[in-house]
C-alpha cells in the first residue's frame, strides 16, 4: 500500500512584495479527478486531489500571471491530466511531459502547439522514462527548442548530478535543474554536487529552479541557502527561475505555507531588478511565453 501525502496549506495569503506583472511559477503538479485521470501502478505515493482551480486560486492570491505545469512521477508517462490542465488555468501556461524515446513526431509536434517546451527524467522514480534515452529524446526534441529538465533526488549520499555532467554538458538541448539540484545546505558551497551545478550553469545551457529549498532546509525563509543562491546568481543570474513546487508532494515535516516560498525571495534576492528577472524575464526566455 502507498502513503497518502498531506494536502497543501490551504491558507494562502497575498505575498509581502507586489509581483511584477508577468511573474511566472515555473514548477507545480495537478491532480485528479481521480475518477478521470488514474495513476500509475509504478508510483511511489498517492496525493490528495489537487484540481486545477484549487492552483488557479492560489496562483491568483499570489499574483502569478504565468504558469509552468511539470508532469510528475505518479503519472508515469500518461501526461493526459496536465495537458488538458493546459486550458484550465486561466492565464498563459507551460508543460513539462513525460515521454520515451519512441515517441511519434506528430505527437512530439501536437504537444508542442498545446504548450509543452520540455522533457522531465526523475532519476529514482519507477516508471519513469530511461536515463539511457535522455540523450537521443534531446536530438529529436531540440529542433522545437524544448530543454531538458532534471530531477535529481537527494540520497543523502554520492553526487548523482556529478556523475551525469559530461552527459549533460553533450546533450543537444539546454538543461533546467529542477530544486536547486537537491543540495544539502549542510554539506557547504565546496559539495560535489553544487560545484557540477556551477560549472553547468556556468555554460549558459543549464538553468536552476529556485525550488523545493523546505525539501532540505528548515524553516522560511530557508536563510542556509543564501549562500548557495548567491553564488549562481554571480555566475549566471539570467539562468535562474523560481517555482512553488505545489502542492508540496511527499512532504512529511510541516507543509510550508506556498507564500512563504514565494517570500523568501526577498531574502533569497534582495535586489529588485534581479528578482524581477527570476521571476519574469527568464522565464519569457526559457519557455517562450
Amino acid at each position: 500500500m502507498t502513503e497518502l501525502c498531506q494536502p497543501p496549506n490551504p491558507f494562502v495569503r497575498p505575498p509581502a512584495f507586489c509581483l511584477p506583472s508577468g511573474a511566472t511559477d515555473c514548477h507545480v503538479h495537478v491532480y485528479g479527478p481521480d475518477s478521470r485521470y488514474p495513476v500509475a501502478t509504478t508510483r511511489a505515493f498517492d496525493v490528495p486531489e489537487a484540481l486545477p482551480t484549487t492552483l488557479a486560486s492560489a496562483l491568483d492570491r499570489l499574483g502569478v500571471d504565468r504558469v509552468v505545469l511539470v508532469q510528475p512521477s505518479g503519472y508515469g508517462l500518461d501526461n493526459r491530466r496536465h495537458l488538458e490542465a493546459l486550458g484550465e488555468m486561466g492565464r498563459p501556461a507551460r508543460m513539462i511531459a513525460s515521454l520515451r524515446a519512441d515517441t511519434s513526431t506528430s505527437e512530439i509536434r501536437q504537444m508542442h502547439e498545446c504548450g509543452v517546451r520540455g522533457v522531465r527524467y526523475t532519476i529514482g522514480h519507477a516508471g519513469a522514462a530511461p536515463l539511457a534515452e535522455m540523450p537521443v529524446l534531446a536530438k529529436r526534441i531540440a529542433e522545437y527548442g524544448w530543454h531538458v529538465q532534471l530531477h535529481v533526488m537527494n540520497d543523502g549520499g554520492g553526487s548523482p548530478l556529478t556523475e551525469m555532467e559530461a552527459t549533460l554538458h553533450e546533450l543537444a538541448t539546454e538543461v533546467v535543474i529542477d530544486h536547486l539540484g537537491s543540495i544539502r545546505p549542510d554539506r557547504g558551497l565546496s559539495q560535489p554536487g553544487f560545484e557540477s551545478l556551477l560549472r553547468l550553469v556556468d555554460t549558459g545551457r543549464c538553468w536552476v529552479k529556485l525550488s523545493g529549498a523546505y525539501r532540505v532546509s528548515n524553516a522560511p525563509p530557508y536563510a542556509d541557502m543564501i549562500p548557495f543562491v548567491q553564488r549562481l546568481l554571480s555566475v549566471r543570474p539570467d539562468r535562474l527561475v523560481w517555482g512553488s513546487d505545489w502542492p508540496h508532494v511527499s512532504f512529511r515535516g510541516n507543509m510550508p505555507n506556498t507564500t512563504d516560498l514565494l517570500d523568501q525571495l526577498l531574502t533569497w534576492i534582495p535586489d529588485e531588478e534581479q528578482r524581477a528577472g527570476v521571476l519574469v524575464d527568464n522565464p519569457a526566455h526559457l519557455y517562450k511565453f
